[in-house]
């Protein structure tokens, strides 16, 4: 129903902010997050998601639209409420949460405050197939950090090949050799696309 909030930041604290909106107040509860992502500005836009229960009508705000689809997913689950995602999204970023969910990180999800194995499990296995197919993300991923790997894609993304095509022949190729260099990496990749 209401999907953003601009206006004037009137009052902002680690679990919550008040936005002037021609004269109205709302309040949005926020994740840390959000917090860290909010200008000290006075004109401020938040994307928002209000959850509806018999008792009460709460607004969450969100500093990006993709923050607001994990919170909406992990609402969707079983055993999570509106509290225990907002806790998830103070504790780790939106980024982490969703690759935490795609690649099965059980120990990750499960680090959250209020969070169990079963629960942690649950999540998991509701959400993975949804944030692998939104987000596009593949679920065999090798060494994010691998600098090697990111000059590999580019160069091949540069010739025309698709960024997931490429991404899995490159994947498969560090499995075989973890410390192959970048010609390496793009010679054996063209011969196997």
């Amino acid at each position: 129903m209401i999907t953003h909030i601009q206006g004037k930041l009137v009052e902002k604290n680690p679990t919550d902010i008040v936005i002037d909106c021609n004269g109205v107040g709302y309040l949005l509860n926020i994740s840390l997050h959000t917090y860290s992502q909010i200008p000290d500005q006075e004109h401020l836009k938040l994307y928002t998601y209000l959850l509806v229960r018999e008792d009460a009508h709460t607004l969450y705000g969100f500093s990006s639209l993709s923050e607001r689809e994990i919170f909406r997913l992990l609402i969707s689950v079983s055993g999570v409420g509106a509290s225990t995602a907002r806790t998830m999204l103070s504790s780790l970023s939106p980024q982490q949460v969703k690759e935490g969910i795609a690649h099965g990180d059980v120990a990750l999800i499960q680090s959250i405050k209020g969070i169990g194995a079963k629960t942690a499990a649950r999540v998991i296995l509701d959400l993975k197939d949804k944030v692998l197919k939104v987000y596009d993300i593949d679920e065999v991923s090798v060494n994010k950090s691998n600098t090697n790997k990111d000059e590999a894609l580019s160069a091949l993304e540069v010739l025309g090949f698709t960024k997931k095509q490429s991404e899995r022949v490159i994947d498969k190729l560090l499995s075989q050799q973890p410390d192959a260099n970048v010609e390496t990496l793009i010679k054996d990749a063209l011969k196997n696309l």
